[in-house]
């Protein structure tokens, strides 16, 4: 007779896990990180940033009850994220989940864009994805696997009406194909990896009062009619991170209102 007794509390339940969140100061990266303290994982938050995006999220995790330590850092930096990786083995002794939300975006036409713009791009969206993960996946390697969720972009997909952002769409394209890569390549050391794609989401980047007009292009173009609230990407990392994604590696989830339907 097939096995039922599946609970679902418990495939979600992250309680006694580490994890380890960079972006983690505002946006999609905070969000996530307080998601996952609230389903009983330990964080340990990472961002460069200096205006308080930090400790806003470490007084959110504290607040329910959870634990949590920040690092500031640039994923740009090996170094400054190795360092924080090994900040995270002496407060919580291991690494099980990883989630990298990092990221930037700006626009210019190619024929326009001086190789600066699209230099700093890439190593941001990309190739600091790329030093993550790596970091990451030392520490998940002595602590038996693990699961790490890369934040692409439907942008990586397709290409965007009305926005000429090549270097962006480029970078995430490379993040989504990077993680199946990585994925395949380290399904042996147990560690899962995993990407999710947003569509327009209302970050405090899109929702600036200068972004009002492009803001309803957005949620015109979308057959949902709206933008994703940021608190929507939490699900989906929740899901690729626990036991109810268990046989998902290399898989990138979009997560975009049904835009790339049309």
């Amino acid at each position: 007779m097939q096995d039922f007794s599946v609970n679902a509390a418990k495939l979600f339940d992250l309680t006694g896990r580490v994890a380890f969140v960079t972006g983690a100061g505002s946006g999609i990266g905070q969000c996530i990180a307080h998601a996952l303290a609230s389903a009983g994982a330990k964080v340990t938050c990472f961002d460069m940033r200096e205006d308080g995006g930090l400790s806003e999220t470490l007084k959110s995790i504290q607040s329910i009850g959870g634990e949590a330590i920040a690092c500031t850092g640039d994923v740009c930096d090996v170094a400054s994220l190795e360092a924080a990786i090994s900040q995270t083995e002496i407060a919580f002794g291991r690494l099980d989940i990883a989630v990298n939300a990092a990221g930037i975006a700006n626009a210019n036409p190619a024929l326009a864009m001086e190789p600066v713009q699209w230099q700093k791009v890439i190593d941001i969206n990309l190739t600091g994805v790329w030093n993550s993960c790596k970091a990451e996946a030392a520490l998940m390697e002595k602590s038996g696997g693990g699961s790490i969720v890369n934040i692409g972009s439907m942008s990586g997909v397709i290409v965007n009406r009305g926005l000429e952002q090549a270097h962006y769409n480029t970078s995430k394209a490379g993040v989504i194909h990077m993680t199946k890569s990585l994925a395949m390549e380290w399904v042996d050391k147990k560690i899962r990896v995993n990407s999710i794609s947003p569509g327009y989401t209302a970050t405090p980047m899109n929702t600036r009062p200068e972004m009002v007009h492009q803001t309803r292009e957005f949620e015109s173009q979308t057959p949902m009619g709206r933008m994703a609230r940021v608190d929507e990407m939490a699900g989906p990392a929740i899901f690729l991170a626990s036991d109810a994604a268990s046989y998902c590696t290399g898989v990138d989830l979009l997560v975009d209102g049904g835009f790339v339907c049309w």
